[in-house]
């Protein structure tokens, strides 16, 4: 009898310990689910609902969902969905139940079984009288299930490869391609070499960096490396994004706040020489309770986008946008539907045509987030296109980066990883396509990051183009319109080309220079060739000086003096009067051209001016530096095949800016 009473007491203490390390454990979840750490609230919920006895079915079930909704907010689809079918077993479901659910047997490619359960969600609310924007969401979840399985026999012309060269055994995502010639890529990874010693309780990671991958000589990439600088810290940052001069990264970052949930901001880092310097937050609004995230910068640098839960959205996570000033940011504005709608959309990116590319859980898809392209019409609207597997896939598909203009590139997704890590691949749909390649730069100069370039066509085409860091661009062209192009930088006068495009069969690029003249400097005019010992021009001057005329026709407000120079050989008297003549010559055509005559002033220095050597000077001669005036002492310490360079260099027509307010003064009212 003792025994067994002693029995029975070992069984009543086992009961209650179970109890009470179930009520512990679900309290720590409870902790680390508020502070956004699912992961760790995972094993806590999975543990206490391990020890509920399966008697206590009402329970047992409320703590499955808690479990089914950290595993799916971690990407553990599998292990939500048989979460999920623990709280129907219990009858611990509602019509949200059979939604959140559906969604993850979407995710799972499991399509007849999505149908299903979507249209069990919309009868539950039937039931219930339950009405509303959760009833649209149901019903584009099911029609995403009938749709999915067509849109995959179909398939597109995308052709998609994971790029392992690029990947881990943890998450590697949102890539962005960089450099004059792509031959950058960053991306985000929680790679075992990210910095820091912790694990992240919202994925059971290391924090997230940024982490770098570079092309050798033979156009081959890399293994990735970290970036040691203090972009990176041991806390959380990725999903970044370069403004079109390449020198501005915006970065996501998430500070770690053991007594609070971690808010992502959107962090600015500048680029001093090949370094990144550290990030400093970008304050969009004087919300702090909600996020901000993945950047992108449009196409013309005017505007940033980006993911936020803020209040005044459609619903979950919306697109947003808010203007680049001088200043700082403007005001925040929401991109409203179609793009945005009751779910989730993240992950905007730019093609360089103005096509918004971005990531959504709330449009007609395959499962999980899915790739949209907004592109803008010309009532300043957006028109929705899903382009399709095998692009998009029953995953999560998001961040896509684009070589230039060419619709090619690479993207993540967690497509086939059942621990729901993310990869890097590549994607490539042929197209026909014409593009314009310009370089803007200083006449007899280096290029200039810092132009703009403005692209009008006769088809209401009416762009900005951003200039890379070697003071090129690409854009997209379409046949049978004519283009303007206008290349402006401050500090110089403006330059403009015309290119017309016709239809063609294969892809073409059509190149283009911009030479802007400094206003600051004296300019040289090329191939400006006299009579021996004369001033009469000769008709291969013809080139330069006609160019010369369309500078001045395109900077009417300029007005310049044109200076002739001649080498130290001769006297002084004789080499003034010839260069003044010919000076006058060089205004006289260009009197003839149209030019008014009081723009332009003559002056003829002869050998009293002699040539200043500019570093861009140095690189065809060698034997010069930078600063060095080619006085006739300084040419005759020179070997003598260096000689004549120097004379030649010396012998020159050139011109510099004098006003840039001409024909602006207005008569005064009486």
């Amino acid at each position: 009898m003792q025994k067994k009473l002693y029995l029975i007491y070992i069984i009543v203490v086992a009961t209650f310990l179970t109890g009470c390390g179930a009520e512990q454990a679900m309290k720590k979840g409870d902790k680390f689910y508020a502070l956004g750490e699912y992961y760790d609230a995972a094993a806590q919920y999975k543990k206490a609902y391990q020890m509920t006895p399966a008697k206590e079915r009402q329970l047992r079930g409320q703590r499955a969902a808690k479990l089914a909704d950290c595993y799916r907010r971690i990407n553990y689809t599998g292990r939500a969905i048989a979460a999920y079918n623990n709280v129907i077993r219990y009858k611990q479901q509602d019509s949200l139940t059979y939604f959140l659910l559906a969604q993850q047997l979407l995710k799972n490619g499991q399509y007849k079984d999505a149908a299903k359960m979507f249209q069990t969600a919309l009868d539950s609310m039937e039931i219930t009288g339950e009405s509303g924007e959760f009833r649209g969401m149901i019903k584009t979840g099911l029609r995403s299930a009938q749709l999915a399985p067509q849109w995959k026999e179909e398939g597109s012309r995308y052709t998609v490869k994971r790029m392992d060269i690029f990947n881990s055994r943890r998450a590697d995502y949102s890539p962005v391609l960089a450099g004059s010639n792509n031959e950058i890529l960053y991306f985000t990874s929680t790679r075992n070499e990210a910095r820091g010693d912790e694990y992240s309780g919202i994925t059971g990671t290391k924090n997230a960096d940024i982490f770098m991958a570079t092309k050798n000589e033979q156009g081959q990439w890399q293994r990735p490396i970290s970036i040691d600088t203090d972009l990176n810290s041991s806390e959380d940052e990725g999903a970044c994004c370069l403004t079109p001069d390449g020198r501005t990264m915006y970065l996501t970052v998430c500070k770690t706040n053991p007594e609070y949930p971690r808010f992502a901001t959107i962090a600015t880092a500048p680029r001093s020489d090949a370094a990144w310097g550290k990030p400093t937050t970008l304050q969009l609004s004087k919300d702090t309770l909600s996020l901000f995230a993945h950047p992108a910068v449009s196409p013309d640098g005017q505007w940033l986008y980006f993911t936020s839960d803020m209040p005044g959205g459609l619903g979950g996570l919306d697109l947003w946008r808010v203007r680049i000033t001088d200043h700082g940011p403007g005001g925040v504005e929401n991109l409203g539907a179609p793009v945005n709608t009751p779910g989730n959309e993240e992950f905007p990116t730019f093609r360089p045509n103005g096509d918004l590319y971005f990531s959504s859980d709330g449009h007609e898809g395959m499962g999980g987030l899915d790739i949209y392209i907004a592109h803008p019409d010309t009532l300043r609207e957006w028109i929705i296109e899903h382009p399709s597997y095998p692009l998009n896939s029953n995953g999560d598909d998001f961040g896509m980066t684009f070589e230039g203009v060419f619709n090619r590139g690479y993207f993540s997704s967690n497509r086939g990883d059942a621990r729901g890590w993310d990869h890097i691949y590549s994607f490539s749909n042929p197209e026909i396509m014409q593009t314009v390649k310009g370089w803007v730069y200083e006449k007899d100069g280096y290029e200039l990051p810092a132009a703009q370039v403005f692209m009008v066509g006769n088809d209401g085409t009416n762009l900005r183009l951003g200039v890379r860091g070697d003071g090129s661009f690409v854009q997209e062209v379409r046949p049978g319109v004519d283009y303007v192009l206008l290349a402006t930088c401050n500090g110089y006068l403006n330059h403009a080309e015309q290119i017309s495009v016709v239809h063609t069969e294969e892809s073409e690029e059509h190149t283009l220079q911009f030479p802007l003249a400094s206003i600051t400097a004296p300019v040289l005019i090329d191939n400006i060739f006299y009579d021996f010992d004369r001033a009469t021009l000769r008709p291969e001057s013809k080139t330069a000086l006609d160019s010369l005329v369309l500078l001045l026709q395109e900077n009417p407000n300029v007005t310049i003096e044109l200076s002739a120079h001649c080498d130290y050989k001769g006297s002084s008297e004789y080499n003034k009067r010839l260069s003044q003549r010919r000076a006058e010559s060089v205004v006289n055509y260009l009197i003839e051209h149209g030019i008014q005559k009081d723009r332009l002033t003559p002056v003829g220095y002869g050998k009293e001016v002699p040539k200043t050597v500019r570093k861009k000077l140095t690189e065809r001669y060698p034997f010069l530096k930078e600063g060095d005036v080619l006085t006739q002492e300084f040419i005759e310490q020179l070997k003598p095949e260096e000689q004549e360079p120097c004379n030649q260099l010396n012998r020159r027509t050139e011109f510099r800016v004098l006003r840039t307010t001409y024909g602006m003064t207005t008569t005064p009212i009486d």
